[in-house]
Order: structure tokens, then C-alpha cells, then sequence
């Protein structure tokens, strides 16, 4: 009896190829990669994390007796896939060349069948479900089904050192609105005491808020300065935290309106209103991004 192999579709990042129909999606819509670059895209995507080497593409795409000049043809293949995924040889977010050796692609990749629903990581393949402390929460189950924000599929792939660059200043950010406002808390409590009619409430609140915000600031500062692994899946248990506590702080600008007045202020609170979100948005960007190993070669 003929064996049936089940449909499978590869995700990754905003991407998705199916070796069945020979397409390649991104968002949904369909971009041109066909013939050998795809053919090549599918071999990295069956063994993400593994080094393909050029024998192994030669062997399979260009078989013995096939005249053509095998080093330009696949040099010019893979730049057609980085070119379509917006990648790069010099910082590569898909698609790594060890020199002389082959390519190795390094990001997560979610694998869908008919039979069964896998995530590939590194060459390791453990069901959908279980994949989340590999890929922290970044593999998921669809989300857009189940909240408002932005799913892990929705947010590109990005450096990890850039992502945990902003994140810092992020944390830093707000470490130094805790300090400065215990650091000028007279001052608040004149400005209170000025405009409403309890003022002890929002003081006590600002006390309690920032003494609870600081240590949770000092911890992310220090995991994401030492590099400790997880961040994601740690960020995301406190999301639920820190998103009350950030969006309390963000009207912060008010507490300067004897210097700065009504309408920077409320611009200033817009743009911290949108802070939390733009924290998850780099923590799913940096998850999207599998710590790839060190390159061989560029």
C-alpha cells in the first residue's frame, strides 16, 4: 500500500512555505520564490539549527550529469531566498553561510500537518503544545483568536542584542521615574495639594507603586544585563504585573505641569500609555529570534 504522507506547512517569523504547492507566504500574501530557491528554503526549514551542506543541496537539486556552474548557481539561489525574507549574509536572521561549508537556518520553525502540529528547534522536534519552553511564547497556539494584542506571529524577527538594548532603556526609564519622584516627593505632594482635594491618596499610591516598580525594574535590568535565559517567558508572567503599574506611571508628565503645562503632558502620557506594549512587542521580536550559534564564517 502507498504510503500517505501528510500535508505540512513551515512557519517562521511572518513566513510560511508550503512544499506541496511550492508557495511561500508572507502575511498571507504570496511572494515569488520558486524553482531551486525554494527547493533550498525547504531544505533548511526541515532541519532548522542543522548545518545543510552544499554537498548535500548539490546531491539533491543538482544531481550527476547536470552541467552548470553549481558554486554561482547556489550562491545566487540563497541570495534570492535572503532577498525575499529580508535577510542578510552580514547579520543573518534566517538564513546563516558558514563558510565553505553550507547554511544553517536559525530561527524557530513551526511545522503544521495534517496528522500532526510540531515546532522545530535546533533539529529538535516536540509537539506544538510542549514547545513553549523552547521557544518561551513565541510558539503558541494561534493567538489572534484569543486576545488583543499582537500575536507572535505578527512581530518580525529581530537582533537580540538590539531588542535587549531598547527593553533596558525601557527599564531604566522607568527606574529613573521612581527614583526622581521619591527623590522630589515634597514637591509632589505642593503639587497635589494644589489641584485636588485629597492629595495624601495619589501620594501614598505613588509611594506604594514606586516601591513595588523598583524591584521588578532592578530584576529585569539585571536579567537582561547578564543575559539570562528565558526572558521572554519570564517577561511575559509578569506582563500581567508590570501593564497596571506602567500604565498608573504613565501619567507621570502630569506631575510636571507647573514646568512642562496641560498639553505636553497629555502628549507625553499618550506615548507612555503605548510604552507596555511596545515592551511586548520587542520581547516577542527577540523570542522570534532563535540565539543562533556562533557563525563560521559570513
Amino acid at each position: 500500500m502507498e504510503k500517505i504522507h501528510p500535508k505540512r506547512t513551515f512557519r517562521f517569523g511572518v513566513f510560511e512555505a508550503d512544499p506541496q504547492t511550492g508557495e511561500l507566504r508572507k502575511q498571507g500574501r504570496r511572494v515569488p520564490l520558486q524553482g531551486q530557491p525554494f527547493d533550498i528554503l525547504i531544505m533548511l526549514l526541515e532541519q532548522p539549527g542543522e548545518l545543510i551542506s552544499r554537498t548535500q543541496i548539490r546531491e539533491r537539486l543538482w544531481p550527476d550529469g547536470t552541467f552548470v556552474d553549481f558554486d554561482r548557481s547556489l550562491n545566487t539561489a540563497v541570495n534570492k531566498i535572503r532577498d525575499v525574507l529580508g535577510d542578510s549574509a552580514s547579520s543573518p536572521l534566517f538564513v546563516e553561510t558558514l563558510a565553505r561549508r553550507g547554511y544553517r537556518f536559525i530561527a524557530p520553525v513551526e511545522v503544521e500537518s495534517s496528522a500532526v502540529n510540531q515546532v522545530l528547534v535546533s533539529g529538535t522536534n516536540v509537539p506544538a503544545s510542549e514547545s513553549h519552553s523552547l521557544l518561551e511564547p513565541t510558539a503558541q497556539p494561534d493567538t489572534r483568536t484569543t486576545t488583543l494584542l499582537t500575536a507572535p506571529d505578527e512581530v518580525p524577527p529581530a537582533s537580540r542584542p538590539l531588542v535587549r538594548t531598547l527593553f533596558l532603556l525601557l527599564q531604566v526609564m522607568y527606574l529613573c521615574f521612581y527614583l526622581i519622584s521619591l527623590g522630589r516627593l515634597h514637591a509632589i505632594e505642593e503639587i497635589m495639594a494644589a489641584t485636588v482635594s485629597r492629595p495624601n491618596w495619589i501620594v501614598v499610591g505613588l509611594v506604594v507603586t514606586a516601591a513595588v516598580g523598583i524591584p521588578i525594574r532592578l530584576y529585569l535590568i539585571s536579567t537582561v544585563s547578564f543575559n539570562a535565559p528565558r526572558l521572554s517567558e519570564k517577561f511575559v508572567r509578569l506582563f500581567p504585573v508590570i501593564f497596571p503599574l506602567d500604565e498608573l506611571w504613565a501619567l507621570a508628565p502630569f506631575l510636571l505641569v507647573p514646568q512642562i503645562g496641560y498639553g505636553l503632558a497629555l502628549g507625553l502620557t499618550a506615548i507612555l500609555l503605548y510604552v507596555p506594549f511596545a515592551e511586548r512587542s520587542l520581547i516577542l521580536m527577540g523570542a522570534g529570534t532563535l540565539a543562533r550559534r556562533t557563525p563560521a564564517g559570513s
